[in-house]
C-alpha cells in the first residue's frame, strides 16, 4: 500500500516575501559602511539566502558551506560532517551567515569554530525558522524570520529526504500520512 504526505501551510509566500524584505532591511542598517560576506549553508538556505542578499542594500560578497546532520530522516542525527568550505578569504571580513532551521543549534555550534579559523572580523547569523524549544547548546542567532515551535517543516528551501524545497510556503510535514489504495494503473 502507497501512502502519501500530508502537507499543512504554515507560512505563505507573501508573508515570507515580507519578511525576508525586513531582515534585509534590518540587515543594511546594521552593517551600514561595512562589506559583508554573506555564507549560505547549503542546500537548505539556498532559496532563503538569495531572496534576501536582494534585500540587502550593501556592497556584499557570497559564499557557500555545506554540512550535513540530517540524512534521510525527521530528526538530526547529532554528527554533523563539513562536505564543502567557504572558498573566499574570510579574514577581517564581517559574515553574516544563513541558515533555513536553527532548532538543535549542534551544526551552527559547529559551523562557528569553523568561521572563527577563517580570522572573521565579525559572524552573525540570520535564520528562515527558529525552533528554540529544540536547542540542546546556546546559539545567539542575530536576525530570524520566523519562531514555529513544532512540526516538521518544508518548503522553501526546507526539504525531507531532498524532496519539498521548491514549495514556495512553509509546510507541517506527516510523512505518510494518508493512505492511498494500490491500482494496477499506479504503476
Amino acid at each position: 500500500m502507497k501512502t502519501q504526505d500530508e502537507l499543512v501551510e504554515v507560512i505563505s509566500n507573501e508573508t515570507i516575501r515580507n519578511r525576508v524584505k525586513e531582515l534585509g532591511d534590518i540587515i543594511t542598517k546594521d552593517h551600514a559602511g561595512n562589506e559583508i560576506v554573506v555564507v549560505g549553508i547549503l542546500k537548505g538556505a539556498f532559496i532563503f539566502m538569495a531572496d534576501l542578499v536582494r534585500n540587502i542594500n550593501l556592497n556584499l560578497e557570497l559564499d557557500f558551506i555545506r554540512l550535513k546532520s540530517y540524512g534521510a530522516k525527521t530528526e538530526s542525527s547529532g554528527t554533523i560532517t563539513l562536505t564543502k568550505d567557504v572558498e573566499l578569504d574570510l579574514t577581517d571580513k564581517h559574515i553574516i551567515v544563513v541558515e533555513d532551521i536553527v532548532d538543535t543549534g549542534y551544526t551552527l555550534q559547529y559551523l562557528i569554530e569553523i568561521l572563527k579559523l577563517h580570522k572573521a572580523a565579525s559572524i552573525k547569523i540570520c535564520c528562515l525558522i527558529n525552533k528554540k524549544e529544540r536547542r540542546r547548546v546556546e546559539i545567539d542567532v542575530n536576525y530570524v524570520g520566523f519562531d514555529i515551535s513544532e512540526g516538521f517543516l518544508v518548503g522553501y528551501g526546507l526539504d525531507f529526504n531532498e524532496r519539498y524545497r521548491h514549495l514556495n510556503g512553509i509546510f507541517h510535514l506527516n510523512p505518510g500520512y494518508a493512505p492511498i489504495s494500490y491500482t494496477p494503473s499506479d504503476r
